[in-house]
């Protein structure tokens, strides 16, 4: 695309966007900007009328580089969180309790804290309404596959991100690929009865 705008005379940058519904909603997603420095201020003062963070990654590239390393991130403390919710209700633990305690311990990530998959932990996110809306289950195995192609491009180890990338697959295959992505904590829930 780069490559087209130049040759109309045009620039390009790429900026892919974090933060999910809420955060667009709220206008406080962030921008993962990649391209020419220069064009950087201009876009930014734009960008932030939508997002409380605009960041220059640099080239372009970047930008969509940062999102996809960021989605694998997510995805792996989704499942990590969805399976710690899952063994603790199990083990007899409150979920909100439980969520709490994760939340001001080591534990704590973006997935527990301000998206739990568990249903009644908190209002207003997915899991409290049938895990529609959202980031869809499809788009989050999008991301793990354009991850792993990356990943497989510069050689690099990923061996959680492929497990995450596997299970989102799955779970498309299964019919969830509407879903919201946290939808794998009521997954890992019906599989350990």
């Amino acid at each position: 695309m780069a490559q087209m705008a130049e040759q109309k005379g045009a620039k390009y940058l790429d900026a892919p966007v974090s933060g999910g519904v809420g955060a667009a909603k709220d206008a406080k997603l962030t921008f993962m900007v990649g391209g020419d420095q220069d064009l950087f201020p201009p876009t930014k003062e734009f960008l932030m009328m939508m997002g409380k963070n605009v960041v220059h990654c640099g080239a372009v590239g970047t930008g969509q580089a940062a999102k996809i390393a960021n989605n694998m991130l997510l995805a792996i403390c989704m499942i990590g969180t969805s399976e710690a919710m899952n063994m603790g209700i199990r083990l007899g633990l409150d979920p909100k309790l439980l969520a709490g305690i994760f939340n001001t311990s080591s534990g704590r990530c973006w997935a527990s804290d301000t998206y739990n998959p568990c249903p009644g932990v908190f209002e207003n996110v997915p899991s409290s309404r049938d895990y529609e809306g959202g980031f869809g289950t499809a788009l989050m195995a999008k991301d793990l596959r354009l991850a792993q192609s990356a990943a497989k491009a510069t050689s690099t180890t990923t061996p959680l991100g492929l497990a995450a990338h596997d299970i989102y697959q799955d779970m498309v295959k299964e019919g969830l690929g509407k879903k919201d992505f946290s939808v794998i904590f009521k997954k890992l829930q019906e599989a350990s009865k």
